[in-house]
């Protein structure tokens, strides 16, 4: 079904870019490729968004690549995401829907739980809770692909209840380029996933 071949590129494209230090060389190659994208022809092929939006991201995350895998890059990175500072965008679900702003909160062990019932292992090690947003694209890719009748379940009850809030976040506390626009398309696609599958999102109330 191309719809879940679409989604499975979405996550598969963008979840290494929230998972992994750019100075460490997993995303080598995907971080050249966004600094080549042909626009507007990128934006008119990804799926789920329009056109304009699309172009709109796309545009940053390729002004942001194109300087290659620099100092400011990997800074920006690690502020956002890692620390060891405050981070403005902690990359956790539960951070943001659970009262105490915790990881490994109420959000993460349903996911888990869920995800046990299912038969699904974890992607990532024990030690990174299982909401994180790179980890739930990445699952989101292999449910559609390996579990198709599962994917709207997981979006409804689990992704689509924090990310677009998170994304919001994320974009407006990006210095750099390169994670605006990653924020960007990453909102636009989800939000336009829902929307092709018409799927009715419960949000819970956001303590951050």
């Amino acid at each position: 079904m191309q719809v879940n071949e679409n989604v499975a590129f979405v996550g598969h494209t963008l979840a290494p870019l929230f998972l992994n230090d750019p100075s460490r060389g997993a995303v080598d190659a995907l971080i050249a490729a966004m600094g080549s994208l042909e626009l507007p022809a990128a934006a008119e092929e990804w799926p789920f968004c329009d056109n304009n939006a699309a172009y709109g991201a796309l545009s940053a995350l390729k002004e942001g690549a194109q300087g290659g895998i620099d100092d400011e890059l990997v800074r920006e990175y690690r502020r956002l995401f890692v620390g060891p500072g405050t981070k403005p965008c902690p990359p956790w679900g539960s951070v943001y829907t659970d009262s105490e702003c915790v990881i490994f909160g109420e959000s993460t062990l349903a996911l888990r739980f869920w995800m046990r019932q299912h038969g699904i292992e974890r992607l990532g090690d024990e030690a990174t809770p299982e909401d994180h947003i790179g980890l739930m694209l990445e699952l989101m890719a292999w449910i559609s692909k390996e579990k198709p009748e599962l994917l709207d379940e997981y979006l409804r009850e689990h992704l689509l209840t924090w990310s677009s809030h998170f994304l919001g976040q994320l974009e407006e506390a990006a210095n750099h380029p390169f994670y605006r626009g990653l924020a960007s398309i990453a909102k636009l696609s989800l939000e336009g996933i829902q929307e092709e599958l018409k799927l009715e999102v419960t949000y819970p109330r956001y303590f951050r």
